[in-house]
């Protein structure tokens, strides 16, 4: 199962966007999928037809109070679940405040459900706070959506920082896979810029032990299209939606190149990781 986090602390990049049609891509391709909404402002709930209300029980009940996942889950496409979100989430970074072990807590929650899904993708709000930390902790992966402008590579070192952070405190094997450019403008000289900016800090960080030294810039690109902007309002995907434009044809091309890094060598890493820090769990010397 592939545990993927789809952040940016920068808002209004493609993060919900590229949650749902990326999952409804994978979905259509016959994978079981499920999106957990961890944004307070339930974007990628509604954009899937969910309306949140505040009654119904959401990922909220399952952070705050220990409500086991599967029982918040809806099918919103078929092949498709969400954990719906509600404004209640945007109580939870006080809430959990004083919980002990709350970066945690939805790692926990995906546990027992290890192997029901073929992917699962995390849609976080534009912070850094608990439910980011959240998502960070229980995901092997980070996808990181970037709008092709200057001002928005300004944000992406702290964004990798904070990967760096958790991944050497508190999740050993979460790594940064790929960048998606969202919002695309066709061969503008600023995309290209910033592509060449974006592409010589990866390769510099190639040799180093930080967890994007094999990120790559995912080719294919998501152009600026109005269909893709329409569609949350009827609660759609864009397959269900406008499955003939630009915006579907993009997010086919990217759920392909998704495909394409295997899950069984993602899940095979995992297990070896795993079982390499368990033997230097046994072989440290007992106080």
């Amino acid at each position: 199962m592939r545990r993927i986090a789809i952040i940016n602390q920068k808002g209004g990049v493609g993060k919900t966007t590229t949650s749902v049609n990326l999952a409804s891509a994978l979905a259509r391709r016959g994978h079981r999928v499920l999106v957990l909404d961890l944004d307070p402002q339930a974007h990628a709930s509604t954009h899937l037809g969910i309306e949140p209300d505040g009654k119904s029980p959401s990922i909220y009940d399952v952070l705050t109070d220990n409500r086991p996942l599967a029982d918040v889950l809806r099918e919103a496409e078929p092949n498709l679940w969400i954990a719906a979100s509600d404004i209640n989430l945007a109580a939870a970074e006080v809430e959990l405040a004083g919980v002990v072990g709350r970066e945690m807590l939805l790692r926990d929650q995906l546990q027992p459900m290890d192997g029901q899904y073929d992917y699962v993708l995390m849609d976080c709000g534009p912070s850094l706070g608990v439910l980011t930390l959240n998502a960070l902790t229980a995901a092997y992966e980070v996808f990181i959506p970037l709008q092709p402008h200057f001002l928005a590579l300004h944000g992406l070192g702290k964004l990798l920082e904070t990967t760096a952070l958790v991944s050497k405190r508190i999740n050993p094997h979460l790594t940064v896979t790929g960048i998606v450019l969202c919002l695309c403008e066709s061969n503008t000289k600023l995309s290209q810029e910033v592509l060449r900016d974006l592409g010589e800090y990866l390769d510099k960080s190639r040799a180093q032990c930080v967890p994007w030294n094999k990120a790559r810039v995912f080719a294919s690109r998501i152009r600026r299209n109005i269909k893709l902007a329409e569609c949350p309002s009827f609660g759609k995907s864009i397959f269900a939606y406008a499955p003939t434009c630009n915006g579907a044809e993009d997010y086919e091309a990217l759920a392909g190149e998704v495909l394409a890094d295997s899950p069984e060598v993602v899940s095979a890493r995992v297990r070896i990781e795993t079982m390499a820090d368990a033997r230097v769990a046994m072989e440290a010397p007992q106080i």
